[in-house]
């Protein structure tokens, strides 16, 4: 079974915000054996709508349409459905009912006929209840095609396709299996993953595809299975990915369906009765932030210190003038200096460090753009490293932190091991 995505909305042509909606929309399908072929952005405007409508039809069997439902007059999804379904509008008493009932719990303004008339809906459409807005979905069935309509918001589009679509689509329709399981990876380019692997992928079964998902210093391999026994479709990835260990089973970290690298390496901390700090200045406390947005963080994470600046290094980690008028802020020694420091100052075991250029211009050092230091300091020793990643700034930054992460749980387990 296919389906299609179409996304009204001049406001996601002209870049002023972000398609979220089709992501969310494509991964839940996904999940049920429906496959997205396409996904389509277009206009608020009749003509438009109403060809990538006609297109769709030829190529999937549900069509999901988000956006165009509002109030106003620039909204004009509801209209260009009725003509090309040859239908009109009427009223529907229970969605008059859920408005009327929004707004006398939840909204001052007074309720206005721009609004009642929200509740007018395709003779020919099953109205979808959102609990959490004015604008119902809408499903319809033509040519045994399903056609549904909802609205752009997120937090509606989210509860429509969680509380009424996915299950329809459940309950209606035969499905085929489709199962995805993610291996991530850090410490080798996508090339040199696949050169290493190349005997394994040459090998896989004929029912699972591999695809290489490369993202700033670490590679995940997706493993995509589809057919109709989820039993046999779960052990053929199963055992494709215990033979995929034998050849990078030192870079694997993990799957991308199970916890992500900051609770490995909180829970390794954990286990330990052992803490974390930080002193970040090119990475300007992304670290931190990482470690920090997962809940009871705080048993293993104890501070950090966004010294961006000279001053701050000095200052806050106590950094020795001398070590930076020898060596420079970006240098081997300040990373290592400044680990020393978040240690002592969070009296954590670990302490993770980071230092560099990321450009586009070379700050308080002649370091070459995309240098970076990470320095890691752990109950027996401080260490550094030193990196170049490249002349992009996000770029830089991003594999900065990927590969903080890498060293300090490579620390982690090592200590853990006694060595």
């Amino acid at each position: 079974m296919k389906a299609e995505i179409i996304t009204i909305g001049d406001e996601i042509l002209i870049g002023q915000i972000v398609d979220t909606n089709s992501a969310y929309i494509a991964k839940e399908l996904n999940k049920i054996g429906v496959s997205v072929y396409q996904i389509t952005s277009i206009q608020d405007e009749r003509d438009h709508i109403l060809q990538s409508l006609e297109d769709a039809s030829q190529r999937a069997d549900i069509i999901i349409i988000t956006g165009g439902l509002g109030p106003t007059k620039d909204d004009i999804t509801k209209k260009c459905l009725c003509e090309f379904f040859d239908d009109h509008l009427i009223r529907n008493k229970e969605v008059l009912q859920h408005i009327e009932q929004l707004f006398e719990k939840y909204i001052d303004t007074p309720i206005s006929d721009l609004n009642r008339d929200q509740a007018l809906l395709p003779s020919k459409s099953i109205a979808l209840h959102n609990e959490y807005g004015t604008a119902p979905g809408m499903w319809f069935e033509e040519n045994e095609h399903v056609f549904i309509s909802i609205p752009g918001v997120p937090y509606e589009m989210r509860g429509l396709m969680d509380r009424e679509i996915i299950p329809r689509i459940m309950q209606n329709y035969s499905r085929p299996v489709i199962l995805h399981k993610t291996v991530i990876t850090y410490g080798l380019g996508e090339s040199a993953l696949a050169e290493k692997i190349e005997s394994w992928e040459e090998n896989l079964p004929e029912e699972i595809k591999l695809a290489y998902l490369p993202h700033l210093g670490k590679v995940r391999l997706r493993l995509s299975a589809k057919g109709d026994n989820e039993e046999s479709l779960k052990n053929l990835i199963d055992q494709a990915i215990s033979k995929l260990h034998h050849f990078i089973g030192d870079i694997i970290f993990g799957y991308e369906d199970e916890d992500p690298m900051e609770v490995i390496i909180s829970r390794l901390l954990a286990e330990q009765n052992w803490t974390m700090a930080t002193a970040e200045s090119c990475t300007g406390g992304k670290l931190a932030s990482i470690f920090t947005r997962e809940p009871g963080a705080s048993v293993s994470f104890k501070g950090s210190v966004v010294s961006y600046s000279t001053e701050a290094k000095k200052e806050l980690l106590e950094v020795p003038e001398e070590l930076i008028e020898k060596y420079s802020v970006v240098s081997a020694e300040v990373a290592e200096a400044m680990a020393r420091g978040a240690q002592e100052k969070f009296h954590t075991q670990f302490a993770i460090s980071t230092t560099g250029n990321a450009g586009p211009t070379k700050g308080d050092s002649n370091a070459e753009i995309g240098t970076v230091f990470i320095g890691i300091a752990t109950p027996k020793k401080v260490v550094s490293h030193r990196f170049n990643f490249g002349n992009h700034r996000e770029k830089v930054l991003g594999k900065a932190v990927n590969k903080a992460m890498e060293l300090l749980h490579q620390s982690i387990i090592d200590l853990s091991k006694g060595n």
